[in-house]
């Protein structure tokens, strides 16, 4: 018995070819929710299963793009994955993600659409990708690009000012009254380019508060993405030492999780022995104890821009100059950085 097809699921369900493409697009507000319950019928009881190489030969679009990410055990590009997920479903694409663990070969091979010729477009937050590699790719696919790298390529960039944005959440800590700010996050071996802005925007806050910097109070990190473990670790170095920092301002709420045990094993706690703040306004920061003040993307709008930008380049005609994209973000102020609940807290 041949294989079902798209007429079948049409002839079944009462529709037409294009209503049932619609609806395995899953393109909102052309088709009804009942018909569409008939469509979904139609193609359970025929195992009906979408044939992406003949979509693509039928009309020269298998309308499928990838998501390449470092680490989806963190919490911010599990984030970042569920928006494109649904930024993607809504553009009528199906999302396929990678996990490139900072594999300078594996962002290669992403940058290049994983050699499936069935990929026609990527996405991805990289964190050893070059230039010079970038310009070497044997694939040239349309290509959208999550953070900070200085990419002068035919790719765009989706991004928010990570030095605006970290000098902000600094002033919010000076403002409350913290003067010995610690950081966690600060890399040497290789400096990630979003590590060097937020530690820039961190150091411009210091210097228009007349505050010197001391790189003993900015532990070095593991190049590798961010994780609980690094941010317990660097912890050690500042609450083992006598006269802990006033704040602890972390580059990724993860790093701030795991400072926050390390604080506790201290006997230290937020925000009554010092402030900790965080950045990427993950959920688990709504929920840890106390919550955590943070800068928080707007993962929608990320999302969203980068999916576009990508659709833009995989349906233009002619070649797209490089495109710096800004999404939103914003500071949310958690308990964590909150004086007048440390003075209660002591006042017990």
């Amino acid at each position: 018995m041949s294989e079902p097809t798209l007429h079948d699921v049409a002839a079944r369900a009462g529709v037409s070819i294009k209503t049932v493409s619609n609806v395995l697009r899953q393109v909102d507000g052309k088709v009804s929710a009942a018909t569409a319950a008939r469509v979904h019928h139609a193609i359970e009881e025929l195992n009906y299963r979408p044939n992406l190489s003949a979509r693509r030969l039928r009309t020269g679009h298998s309308d499928v793009i990838a998501l390449a990410v470092p680490d989806l055990r963190n919490p911010y590009f599990a984030e970042v994955a569920a928006a494109m997920i649904t930024a993607a479903r809504n553009a009528g694409y199906t999302l396929l993600i990678e996990e490139t663990g900072g594999d300078p070969a594996v962002e290669m091979s992403a940058a290049e659409g994983l050699r499936d010729p069935l990929i026609e477009g990527v996405i991805m937050s990289p964190l050893t990708l070059d230039p010079r590699s970038l310009a070497a790719r044997g694939r040239a696919i349309p290509l959208v690009l999550l953070g900070e790298r200085d990419y002068a390529g035919p790719c765009d960039h989706v991004m928010f000012d990570n030095v605006e944005a970290s000098f902000r959440i600094t002033e919010h800590l000076l403002e409350q009254g913290y003067q010995r700010i610690a950081v966690i996050g600060r890399q040497d071996d290789p400096p990630h380019a979003t590590a060097v802005k937020r530690l820039k925007g961190y150091q411009k806050a210091l210097r228009r508060a007349g505050i010197r910097y001391d790189r003993s109070l900015a532990p070095v990190v593991s190049g590798a993405p961010y994780s609980k473990v690094e941010g317990a670790r660097a912890a050690e170095h500042l609450f083992g030492d006598d006269g802990h920092p006033d704040a602890v301002y972390c580059f990724a709420d993860v790093l701030a999780i795991g400072a926050l045990r390390t604080a506790h094993r201290f006997g230290l706690h937020a925000p009554a022995d010092f402030g900790l703040a965080g950045f990427d306004g993950i959920e688990e920061g709504r929920f840890s104890i106390p919550t955590l003040t943070t800068i928080a993307p707007d993962f929608t709008d990320m999302a969203e821009l980068a999916v576009t930008a990508l659709v833009e380049r995989i349906r233009a005609g002619s070649a797209i100059d490089h495109r710096d994209i800004r999404c939103r973000y914003d500071l949310v102020l958690g308990e964590s950085t909150q004086v007048s609940l440390a003075a209660e807290f002591l006042a017990v």
